[in-house]
Formats: structure tokens, C-alpha cells, sequence
């Protein structure tokens, strides 16, 4: 057995006076196993771990050579040091080129240069065996993150399948139809709906739905950069491009070879990098900033947009072309107020969700406090739903309710016209035509008289508004 974990040294000689000689100048240092045939040496390896194998070159069965060569299938990564006279010169040669010495020491050899080299082969055995060491954790490693990479990326395909996108209205359904036509191709999609309709939510599901779901899906809100900023981004720059630029960067273009480019808010652009997109659609190639070559690249492009990019373009704000580019399959994500019959099912699915982020019992939401959410004019949509409900939350104490006066008092304020209608009294048929006249005077007064518009947002055919416009007496100002 090792004592005291010291590394073990087989000295292999013929002669028993040198293996004595070596043993004393060793054996203070390491544990010595000394072996006069060549044949003994190898069964000792086949059982005993060895760090350094010393070996005499003249012996009458086997060359010291001819041992290194047998010894390397046996345990490859020990230290050989071959002990030769001086006109062992092929030997040296050979032992080299074949045994793969680690060094030779000439006789006749002093016994502190003899300990001096012995310590270095050790070290030599220990950076060996640390190397190893730390490249079968990386091995280790890399399969570990290999591993967790296909379990987030089977997490981000379950997350983003469209079984879970909330929405069970008819409207959200013709959403769904149209984006089903979408994913198996690489058409060109362009989603339109205001902010905190869920616009990179439904990219994110294209993606990972479709034919690209192994590569990235990367995303840029073009107005959060400047210009500059944004298409180094997006493009990458070479080192020395512009004042901070001290390395190269890849742009997500490149990055994202193979697989999504999500752009969202695409007209706040300006005209040079409009240009810029315009190429990589048309001949999918990119030059980085400050760089003469350029980089081919395979993407899919799924753009988004709160404005009216018909406009832009007869403003001179947005190239035309670039615009035809991008509005392949124009999809348009309705507004919460034009699918509030999604809201009970989205202010379930936010209870559940942050009722476990926050590690509370909410045992669901009173009738009031749904009713003043259903009747929620939302301009932040469905992010703002999901703030409100994640605000009422954490108001709300365990094992409770989400009640009225938890949530915020706008909404509230917003709430009050349809609560007078009710607590006045009257039948069924004088709060319906209440409450019909009430959203009706609200919806041309969020879309400034426009019927076409309101209309839409209310679920009612331009005909069908004009009739109750004209039953109530309300006129479009």
C-alpha cells in the first residue's frame, strides 16, 4: 500500500547493487519498488499505479526500449527516465522516438541530479494527471450544459406552444388561424397591434413552432438604441468602428444565423438603417460596421409595430420598399378591449402565476373586482392587465381574495359609471341600453369619432353601430 500518499517509483535494473544504490537516495522521498527482470516490472504496472518508471537500458531479457514500449499499454502516462552509458547513443534515439522517454541520465549519474530529475518527472505526472483531471470536467461539464440546453430549449417549445398563449375569443382565434398558415414557412411576418398586446410573444411561438426552432430566436426593440448603437447591434462592428468600439462584435444578425430575428417597434428606424434591413432581406448578406467584407446569413425576420406604417410611408418616415418587404403576412393582434372575453381566463392565469412567485394562497378573485376588470378600458393591455394583478397580489393577504379595493383606483374610477347603472335600479332591458349607450360614447371617444374604428373595438359591424347611434341618440363628435 502507499504510505501517506507518496508517489511510487519502479526501478527497473539487472544489477541488484544499483537498484540498491538508487533505493537509498530515493526512498526518503517516495515509496521504491525495485525489480531486476523486465517481466516482473510489467506484471508490478498491471497492479500497481506507478508515477515514474526508472529504467536501466542493458538488461540480458529486454531492453530498457524495448520495457518503455510495453509499459506505455499499460499505463501510458508514466514518467520514463531511461538510464544509459555514453555510447548508448541509437539507444537514446530509439527510446525517444519509440518508448517516449521523458529524459535519460548518463552514467555514471550523481545521486542529487539523479533525485533532481526523479522530482521532475513527478511534476511532470501530476500536471499530466491535473490536466486531465480538468479536461474530463469540462467534458463533464459541456455535456451537463449540452444537456440543459435541450431541456430549456424543450421548456422554451412548451412554453411558447399556442395551447399556452391565453386567449379564447374569437378574435384571438383568427390571430391563431392566421399565425398556424405562418409557422411551417419562412414567410415574412409582420405583427401589428398596440403596446402590451403580446406582439414577441407570438413571434417567440413562430419560432419555436417552426422549422427554425433548433437555432435562436434573438429579439431588438429598435427604439430603445440610438442609431448608431442599434446597428452595431444588430450588423456588429469591427474594433476601431467609432469612439468605444475596442473589440470586434458579432451583430444578432450574424449571431442568429439560421434562425429569428425579431425586430420590434421597426418604424422607429431611420432611413439609413431602413436601407441596411432592406439588404439583408433582399440579399441576405450584412457588412458590420466600419468592416469592407460581408456575411452571409440565413434569417428569418418577424417584425412588429404600434404605428401605422401605411402613413409612415406616405410621410416619407418609412421606406415603401422596405415596407412591402416586411408586410408579406401582415397580422393584426387585437387590442384587450376588443377580446375582453379573454380576461377572466388571463386574470386566472396571472393569479396562478404570481400567487406561486410570491408564495401565496389567493383562492381566486370576487365578482366586483372582475367586473371592474372586464370593464377596464386598458391602454397597456394585456401587460397592463397582468401588473394589476401582480399589484393586487401582493396587496392581498394569504389564503384570500382579490377584492375590489385592492385594485387601483383608476380602474376603479373607470368602474363608476357602470355601478351608478346598476344601484339605480331599473329591469334588465334599461341596464343593457345603459350599458350599451355608455360603451359605445366610450369607444368614439377613445377613437375620436371614428365609426370604422369604434365599431371594430366594440364587435359590431359599421352598419350595426350606426343603428344603435342613432336608437340612443349619440352622435360621432
Amino acid at each position: 500500500m502507499k504510505s501517506n500518499n507518496r508517489p511510487f517509483i519502479l526501478v527497473v535494473d539487472d544489477e541488484q547493487s544499483s537498484l540498491n544504490a538508487i533505493n537509498r537516495i530515493l526512498r526518503q522521498d517516495f515509496d521504491v519498488l525495485l525489480s531486476k527482470h523486465a517481466e516482473a516490472a510489467l506484471e508490478i504496472l498491471k497492479n500497481q499505479e506507478v508515477t515514474v518508471l526508472l529504467a536501466d537500458q542493458r538488461m540480458p531479457d529486454i531492453s530498457g526500449v524495448e520495457l518503455f514500449q510495453k509499459s506505455l499499454q499499460i499505463q501510458p502516462d508514466a514518467t520514463r527516465i531511461l538510464i544509459t552509458g555514453y555510447t548508448d547513443i541509437e539507444a537514446i534515439i530509439q527510446a525517444i522516438n519509440q518508448g517516449k522517454i521523458y529524459y535519460y541520465i548518463s552514467k555514471p549519474w550523481e545521486p542529487e541530479d539523479l533525485r533532481l530529475i526523479i522530482h521532475r518527472g513527478v511534476e511532470r505526472y501530476s500536471l499530466i494527471k491535473e490536466n486531465q483531471r480538468l479536461v474530463d470536467e469540462l467534458k463533464t461539464a459541456n455535456e451537463k450544459l449540452r444537456q440543459e440546453n435541450i431541456i430549456l430549449h424543450q421548456e422554451a417549445e412548451k412554453k411558447y406552444e399556442f395551447e399556452n398563449i391565453i386567449g379564447q375569443s374569437e378574435a384571438m382565434e383568427q390571430v391563431f388561424q392566421m399565425i398556424r398558415k405562418a409557422i411551417p414557412t419562412d414567410i415574412t411576418v409582420l405583427l401589428r397591434g398596440e403596446t402590451g398586446t403580446g406582439k414577441e410573444l407570438i413571434a417567440r411561438a413562430i419560432h419555436y413552432n417552426g422549422p427554425r426552432r433548433d437555432k435562436l430566436f434573438v429579439a431588438q426593440n429598435c427604439s430603445a438604441l440610438p442609431e448608431t448603437l442599434l446597428e452595431s447591434e444588430l450588423f456588429g462592428h469591427t474594433r476601431g468602428a467609432f469612439t468605444g468600439a475596442s473589440r470586434d462584435k458579432r451583430g444578432l444578425f450574424e449571431v442568429a444565423d439560421g434562425g429569428t430575428v425579431f425586430l420590434d417597434e421597426i418604424a422607429d428606424t431611420s432611413a439609413a438603417l431602413q436601407q441596411r434591413l432592406l439588404r439583408v432581406i433582399q440579399e441576405g448578406e450584412i457588412r458590420p460596421l466600419g468592416s469592407e467584407r460581408t456575411i452571409k446569413v440565413d434569417v428569418r425576420i418577424i417584425s412588429a409595430t404600434n404605428k401605422d406604417l401605411e402613413q409612415a410611408v406616405k410621410n416619407g418616415e418609412f421606406r415603401e420598399d422596405l415596407y412591402y418587404r416586411l408586410n408579406v403576412f401582415p397580422v393584426r393582434i387585437p387590442p384587450l378591449r376588443e377580446r375582453r372575453d379573454d380576461i377572466p381566463i388571463l386574470v386566472e392565469h396571472f393569479i396562478q402565476k404570481y400567487s406561486e412567485k410570491q408564495r401565496k394562497n389567493i383562492k381566486g378573485i370576487e365578482n366586483d373586482a372582475l367586473d371592474i376588470l372586464l370593464a377596464g378600458s386598458f391602454p397597456g393591455n394585456v401587460r397592463e392587465l397582468e401588473n394589476e394583478i401582480q399589484r393586487a397580489i401582493t396587496l392581498a393577504d394569504n389564503n384570500s381574495f382579490i377584492t375590489a379595493d385592492l385594485l387601483s383606483p383608476r380602474l376603479k374610477g373607470e368602474h363608476t359609471p357602470m355601478l351608478s347603472f346598476i344601484h339605480h335600479g331599473g329591469n334588465l332591458k334599461e341596464i343593457v341600453e345603459s350599458l350599451e349607450k355608455y360603451y359605445i360614447t366610450r369607444a368614439l371617444e377613445h377613437n375620436d369619432g371614428n365609426i370604422t374604428h369604434s365599431a371594430r373595438e366594440l364587435g359590431l359591424s359599421r352598419v350595426g353601430l350606426q343603428k344603435k347611434m342613432h336608437r340612443y341618440k349619440i352622435k360621432a363628435s
